[in-house]
């Protein structure tokens, strides 16, 4: 569809060498564009959460552990097919008992269930760096839509190799907010000693295949 809004910009502006300059260039670019799978960097992966704590202040937590890939056409900016794992037991807000009760019952059950899911649905993009991404989160085994905030920081060539090669890296940031009650996780929602909104933020960078 790219392609063919291309070609008639290019009828509307023939005769102008000017335009017919351009034209060719757009023409150019769009035959180049095309759809590439990148990998998420777990050297430069952040995956926070921030939820209430007794209403004194928020905690703010991270998982360490996640990957994940999606292919993505710059030209065109379609997304599709994103998928990310991550390891519930990675869970570390810097307290250590605390942490070992999120990994129990009462809070992620990483015996039970060990990998939080999230796979792509739909995405929508807004303008050349921002969009919405909409899909489905998994966690303690209970699936619910949720959609994320994101921005496209930077799109080029790394600027130092790695392994051995200069890759071609996105840097992406994006956001949401979820209810940890709709996927049946309600220690302490009641007495509001624990948040039931959790804001997730995510901080990543990208390498193409």
């Amino acid at each position: 569809m790219r392609l063919f809004s291309v070609l008639r910009q290019c009828s509307v502006g023939r005769g102008l060498a000017l335009a017919a300059g351009v034209c060719l260039l757009l023409f150019a670019t769009a035959l180049q564009a095309k759809p590439e799978r990148y990998r998420l960097d777990p050297a430069h992966l952040s995956i926070a959460f921030l939820t209430h704590h007794i209403g004194f202040a928020d905690t703010l937590g991270q998982f360490l552990k996640a990957e994940g890939s999606f292919i993505y056409d710059e030209g065109t900016q379609s997304l599709s097919d994103l998928e990310v794992a991550i390891d519930a037991a990675s869970v570390f807000t810097n307290h250590e008992a605390r942490d070992k009760h999120l990994r129990s019952k009462d809070f992620l059950n990483v015996a039970q269930h060990p990998i939080i899911t999230f796979r792509m649905t739909e995405a929508i993009a807004k303008d050349t760096a921002n969009g919405e991404v909409r899909g489905d989160l998994t966690i303690l085994g209970v699936t619910q839509p949720v959609s994320l905030d994101v921005t496209l920081n930077k799109a080029g060539d790394y600027p130092f190799p790695i392994g051995g090669a200069i890759p071609y890296v996105l840097g992406i940031s994006a956001h949401t907010t979820i209810e940890r009650s709709a996927f049946g996780m309600t220690y302490a929602v009641e007495n509001g000693w624990v948040g039931d909104e959790v804001e997730i933020i995510l901080e990543l960078e990208a390498v193409r295949q």
